[in-house]
């Protein structure tokens, strides 16, 4: 005899639901080969958007680029909005000490060894940014950059 789903607990079909849910976003993970690490979009297009370069070489990654298609408000802004996550130092807050949790863990960030900030124009020169990225108000259609050593600028030119 069929049990219809009527008749069932509340909890039942809510477990039944979310099992299947479950069983469907992985059926997805192995079809589609897809990984924890982030998508990045390409550079920004035009004179809307911010463009965002993170150059993760010195921590053995690549240079990553990606579009804040907004207005930011700010440097930091930017960064988040085209999809990159950041932490600060502990107890010096504004000063960024991870970007997409590297370095793992965060090196306090001395002379050495921190993520320094720049902005260029497209297919310009990199330019050290002389306030922070939470004070800076990128224009449209600018290039922001973040390096992780010892203040050098990010190893590819700003797309």
């Amino acid at each position: 005899m069929r049990t219809s789903t009527a008749s069932r607990p509340a909890w039942a079909r809510r477990a039944l639901t979310m099992l299947a849910t479950l069983a469907t976003f992985a059926a997805s993970l192995v079809i589609t080969g897809t990984t924890a690490a982030p998508a990045y979009a390409a550079a920004c297009t035009g004179k809307k958007g911010v463009t965002v370069v993170v150059d993760f070489t010195k921590l053995g990654g690549k240079a990553d680029t990606a579009c804040d298609p907004t207005n930011p408000a700010t440097g930091l802004a930017a960064l988040t909005a085209a999809g990159f996550s950041y932490t600060f130092v502990p107890r010096l807050p504004g000063f960024v000490c991870t970007i997409d949790a590297l370095p793992n863990p965060c090196n306090g960030a001395p002379v050495s060894a921190y993520w320094s900030y720049w902005h260029a124009k497209p297919h310009g020169k990199w330019v050290y940014s002389s306030l922070g990225a939470g004070s800076y108000n990128p224009a449209p259609g600018s290039v922001q950059g973040w390096a992780f050593g010892a203040g050098k600028a990010p190893g590819i030119s700003p797309p």
